[in-house]
């Protein structure tokens, strides 16, 4: 293992990835700023690439778009606690996300068991090398799916400078008075999220999924001033959520929070003119970062 800029080896990457993809299906490969440095075998990185990639292919038959992307990423001890043998810590993530047919839970369970399917044992591609490389790197793999919406795979590798992937606000300046209703379906994130925010001085109303929110925003008497909410819920989707919530009150402004990429959800709908985005995992400090520079935005001329 050696020390490399993940940046780097994708650039360098590039001709090889977009020749496993072929004509039909388009490549994005979006870098990081500032993206820390991972002590990795770059072989075996690359044959992570290689086989995300391929597996990627093999789900977009009729062609559509992968995108790969970096980003530093830090994972605290409440991420910790909620993801077994997880350490909290400094990491660089890459992402990986189709707009193939996607994975339904029992799929994702045994993806990254020894040829988990027969098409995958007819290719050759295992995806258990794939976990195994990872593990190897002291890092971790997960993957976001649901039937019909594409799949991402997101890799974390240790982060080797430890710097912040932004310069922090002063903590005076991430505290707030506003009223934040927060709609999510993981009871745990719910109450991590319900915690950060009343401790930095905010109302937080909460709702378990977008129906429950819809109520809240129509009965609650007094102004809401932001939607907090998970992007892919059952019963009702954030940007549905997010349609009716400015139509009851057009002042309040939205903050989707999903596993997905920002540029994976662009697709659920998730372009909406003033709304913000966090992607999970988040820090408390990079929740109150983002609740008060979309709860800021609003207020600019």
């Amino acid at each position: 293992p050696r020390e490399l800029g993940l940046n780097e080896v994708l650039s360098g990457m590039e001709t090889t990835l977009r020749r496993i993809l072929g004509d039909r299906i388009e490549l994005s490969i979006l870098h990081g700023d500032r993206l820390g440095k991972v002590k990795a075998d770059l072989s075996q990185v690359e044959q992570v690439l290689v086989n995300l990639s391929m597996r990627a292919r093999d789900a977009m038959p009729a062609g559509g778009k992968l995108v790969v992307e970096t980003a530093n990423a830090d994972l605290d001890d409440a991420y910790a606690r909620r993801h077994l043998f997880v350490r909290p810590g400094p990491y660089v993530m890459v992402a990986i996300s189709d707009t193939g047919e996607g994975l339904d839970a029992e799929a994702q369970a045994q993806l990254f068991e020894p040829f988990a399917g027969s098409k995958d044992s007819e290719k050759g591609l295992d995806l258990s090398s794939v976990y195994g490389i990872v593990k190897q790197s002291e890092g971790y793999i997960w993957v976001h799916s649901e039937p019909g919406g594409g799949t991402t795979f997101k890799i974390y590798l240790p982060r080797m400078d430890g710097e912040a992937a932004v310069r922090p606000m002063p903590a005076e300046r991430l505290r707030g008075s506003e009223t934040v209703l927060v709609v999510e379906d993981e009871a745990v994130v719910l109450d991590i999220l319900r915690e950060v925010l009343s401790g930095h001085g905010y109302t937080v109303l909460t709702a378990a999924n977008g129906e429950e929110g819809l109520r809240v925003l129509s009965s609650h008497p007094g102004p809401i001033h932001l939607l907090l909410t998970d992007v892919v819920m059952p019963m009702m989707a954030g940007p549905d959520l997010s349609d009716r919530a400015a139509a009851l009150r057009p002042e309040t402004r939205t903050l989707y929070i999903s596993g997905y990429t920002e540029h994976t959800v662009i697709r659920h709908g998730v372009s909406r003119r003033g709304a913000g985005f966090l992607q999970k995992p988040f820090t408390p400090e990079t929740v109150a970062r983002k609740v008060r520079e979309v709860l800021d935005a609003s207020k600019a001329p």
